[in-house]
């Protein structure tokens, strides 16, 4: 589950979703306008926020130490299914960098501890024909993103956020981040990452949400 959002059952998530279809369908947040992000930091349509805003439907999993599994596999010469302790023996790294979601609200300058997506495509070597990569959530939600997309030097799996363990709310133990994109792009609650040749649009992808999601071309519906 992203911080833009999926995860319980019943009438209540139903609602929330068809709301955040209606959404794509009116464009809603929509400037109509694009951004150069070498030059503006805050894309089209968004609003500064000091704290970081929780957003679900109603269910946050309890992903404990002894029940946490990363696997990793796809189109790669070499899978692997990690337990947390495993997960936290490979390369490590800090970044630095700015969120920004798709229900308008930005927030700069966040500090991240965890693994580099880089260092991770070193050890697991995606086979050529790999275009895309599919990102697996506890909850059952997913989402795409292209490879290129995936090798960049700000993206990580975090596993800490501000000097502290990323919460349960906000999607630990670990969950994904991919800053230069909309924010349900980084998939909460990770629980596999999948290498494709094709691409393979996730949950609010295939619900109106565009497939890209670049904030700077303002890229919210597609």
């Amino acid at each position: 589950m992203a911080d833009d959002d999926i995860g319980t059952t019943g009438k209540v998530r139903d609602k929330l979703i068809e709301r955040k279809q209606d959404w794509a369908r009116e464009g809603r947040l929509l400037t109509g306008t694009t951004a150069d992000p070498a030059r503006d930091r805050l894309p089209p349509g968004q609003r500064l926020v000091r704290d970081w805003p929780v957003l679900d439907l109603g269910q946050q999993p309890l992903v404990t130490e002894q029940k946490f599994r990363l696997d990793v596999d796809g189109a790669v010469e070499n899978r692997l299914s990690l337990r947390l302790d495993e997960f936290m023996a490979l390369p490590q790294a800090e970044g630095v960098s700015d969120m920004h979601c798709v229900t308008q609200w930005s927030r700069y300058d966040n500090h991240w501890k965890g693994v580099p997506a880089r260092a991770l495509l070193a050890i697991v070597q995606p086979r050529p024909e790999v275009g895309h990569v599919v990102f697996h959530a506890y909850d059952g939600y997913t989402t795409n993103i292209r490879l290129d997309q995936f090798d960049q030097p700000d993206v990580f799996l975090v596993h800490q956020w501000e000097g502290r363990p990323i919460s349960r709310e906000h999607g630990g133990p670990v969950r994904m981040l991919v800053p230069r994109l909309y924010l349900w792009k980084s998939a909460k609650w990770l629980r596999r990452i999948e290498f494709t040749i094709r691409d393979r649009p996730g949950f609010w992808e295939t619900r109106g949400y565009h497939n890209n999601a670049d904030p700077w071309m303002e890229e919210r519906y597609g």
